[in-house]
């Protein structure tokens, strides 16, 4: 957490009062609770490319793929002036170095996903993706996305939140122009918090590093950049942290008496039970890493990826 984290965000979710009806649509967990840790970069697509506050509704109609932006009243079509702002907006974004961005659901212009798209019947599909929202997505492709309904569920909540962090972790590393042993370094750092989300990508990852003497270090870092992405990308569950846990146990079998095994063990199944929330193993592994001092396990991101106050492996 050396740095604050920068990303992207519909204004509306600020309570930034730029909807079509001049309101907004404060979310207090992201500006009281993610906010102390994160710098917003505030974004409005219809406000900022001209439409005006308030507005008249729009909707996205025709073919799910490439859907036009068009008002629901007076039918005015909006999509070339949406797209050509979206292209000059994008280049701006790219000077911010944003570790992720959080659109607003359900919106013609930043809605992620199942965004209604009006067939000439006028009936609605909800498979629509929003016409800035998809161009920032092609934009940028590696950076960690979600909408501010999604994070209600705390997995995904959780696994959005842990991407930005590394992601932000992963650019202070590159900025410092970085050397073969530094990849290492990070690579040694992430090993459980990647084997925690995609086992398959992080034995590649494993792969790439052993095998990255025989290329250049910039071409070894976008390899290894993409995998990260790709395995972050996928969801940690029960099973998989459960799998870590264990590993992680293993460093400590000359350190541990019978009564402290027995009830990490106990810790880890009642986990596996869902009895206790990730956080509860978590935080006795901590304890027994400052104890006896491992090495290794000191330097897990996995075992603290992000600030513990927010709470994300609270939940069972």
């Amino acid at each position: 957490m050396e740095k604050t984290v920068k990303i992207g965000i519909s204004a509306c979710l600020l309570g930034e009062n730029v909807r079509y009806n001049g309101g907004h649509k404060l979310d207090r967990f992201l500006t009281d609770t993610l906010g102390q840790y994160v710098l917003y970069v505030p974004v409005c697509p219809e406000a900022e490319c001209g439409l005006g506050i308030p507005r008249e509704t729009m909707r996205l109609v025709g073919e799910l793929k490439n859907p036009r932006l068009v008002t629901t009243k007076t039918n005015i079509d909006h999509t070339q002036r949406m797209t050509d702002w979206a292209q000059k907006r994008l280049k701006d974004l790219e000077k911010e170095n944003l570790c992720g961005f959080i659109f607003k659901s359900d919106s013609p212009s930043s809605g992620m996903e199942r965004v209604k798209v009006y067939n000439e019947s006028g009936m609605p599909e909800k498979k629509g993706v929003g016409i800035f929202a998809k161009a920032f997505m092609n934009h940028f492709p590696r950076v960690p996305v979600e909408e501010e309904g999604r994070l209600h569920d705390p997995k995904l909540r959780e696994n959005f939140i842990e991407s930005i962090f590394t992601l932000q972790r992963w650019r202070h590393m590159l900025e410092a122009k970085p050397k073969l042993k530094d990849l290492v370094d990070f690579h040694t750092r992430n090993k459980m918090l990647i084997l925690s989300h995609n086992p398959a990508v992080y034995s590649k990852m494993g792969k790439l590093v052993a095998g990255a003497s025989k290329m250049s270090i910039p071409e070894a870092c976008d390899q290894y950049e993409q995998l990260l992405q790709e395995a972050l990308r996928l969801k940690t569950t029960a099973k998989k942290n459960i799998n870590v846990l264990q590993h992680a146990m293993g460093y400590f079998k000359k350190d541990l008496s019978p009564d402290e095994k027995t009830e990490l063990l106990d810790i880890i199944n009642a986990y596996r039970d869902g009895h206790v929330p990730l956080i509860v193993p978590i935080t006795l592994l901590n304890h027994y890493v400052r104890k006896y001092r491992q090495p290794y396990l000191a330097l897990q991101t996995y075992l603290n990826p992000h600030p513990v106050a927010l709470k994300l492996r609270n939940h069972v």
